[in-house]
């Protein structure tokens, strides 16, 4: 492991800790998963405030790893670090033993690590071979995407993953070029990005090629489809009390999230029914009203904070959600009951 290439700044660490602290600090061994350890700044944290966690980190990169496993390295009879997707949270934690766990952080995207080290391909604003791949020991590479992708394909993953409305010029720019040489570098890919866009649409929103550069990193790391299964996963692997937060840096990533947490956090019975029926109530409960976003002074002290949406659920307890619903149908009998003829007061 050579040495650590770019800076790295937990984003909103103070309010994760915040969050987590209730699940992780109960007493008594308590498990929490870094889903995308990254540079380890979250789990650090976390292991310094609960000196009673085991730490479960997962990360698909083999350099994010070894540069945790040096930094992680005073708490290492506590640390389980797996170079694993967080797809593969359910199989990991069967393989260590762990049947369930306390707490669960995904901060979601391209990490420092990655975005600093400029043979990576990550960055459009550094020339680079067409990488893109966080885990390098496995999976195709944006070159790939790029110069073999059909047009109708191309355009799609441009459109969908990057949201970006010239997805069409853009492809077609990118298949003249291939045709006359392959696209290898970054800065080349950049260029014919910025060039695909009219000149007004290139005065705002910043970079013309981040959203193109963000559709490729998506479709080459299956980010989207890994998140969709491993969102239910964790909630799933969730203790009673268990909390899960989530930090997500552009609207593909927190919708998926919403839609997670939706799920889990309202009534599945008959809308038209008085009463709750037993095992339809909620299974967790919000701990924010909608997605929150970043402060001045955190986007000041760390601006790729800029962009971050949390969201964070906690897992409720069946047995107390029961006695709730058991109190409401008995409430609303009273009610009913003043209602009834005979059944005024003297």
């Amino acid at each position: 492991m050579g040495e650590l290439r770019g800076t790295h700044v937990p984003v909103l660490l103070e309010r994760c800790l915040e969050l987590l602290a209730p699940a992780l600090g109960r007493g008594g061994r308590t498990v929490y998963v870094d889903a995308t350890l990254g540079l380890a700044g979250h789990a650090e944290a976390v292991l310094e405030a609960h000196p009673e966690t085991v730490l479960i980190g997962l990360d698909r990169d083999t350099e994010a790893l070894a540069h945790a496993r040096v930094r992680l390295a005073r708490f290492a009879d506590r640390v389980h670090l797996e170079h694993a997707v967080y797809d593969e949270l359910p199989d990991v934690l069967d393989r260590l033993g762990y049947p369930a766990i306390d707490g669960i952080l995904f901060d979601l995207g391209v990490s420092s690590l990655q975005l600093d080290a400029p043979d990576r391909g990550f960055a459009y604003a550094q020339d680079a071979p067409l990488d893109m791949r966080m885990d390098q020991t496995r999976g195709v590479t944006a070159e790939e995407v790029v110069n073999t992708y059909a047009h109708p394909d191309l355009a799609r993953v441009l459109r969908v993953y990057g949201e970006e409305k010239f997805a069409g010029r853009i492809a077609s720019a990118i298949i003249r070029q291939r045709e006359r040489a392959r696209i290898t570098s970054s800065a080349l890919l950049a260029e014919l990005v910025r060039d695909s866009i009219p000149a007004p649409a290139r005065r705002t929103g910043g970079h013309p090629a981040k959203r193109t550069f963000q559709a490729l990193r998506i479709e080459v790391n299956r980010e989207l489809a890994a998140l969709e299964t491993a969102l239910p996963s964790a909630l799933d692997a969730l203790t009673v009390g268990g909390r899960m937060v989530v930090l997500s840096y552009h609207s593909l990533e927190d919708r998926l999230t919403k839609a997670a947490l939706t799920d889990r956090v309202r009534s599945k019975g008959p809308i038209d029914l008085p009463v709750e029926l037993p095992g339809s109530g909620p299974t967790f409960r919000l701990l924010s009203r909608g997605a929150e976003l970043p402060g001045e002074a955190e986007v000041a002290a760390n601006p790729r904070a800029a962009s971050v949406r949390l969201r964070a659920a906690e897992r409720l307890d069946p047995n107390a959600t029961e006695q709730g619903r058991t109190d409401r149908e008995r409430s609303r009998r009273r009610v009913k009951g003043m209602h009834q003829p005979g059944t005024g007061s003297a």
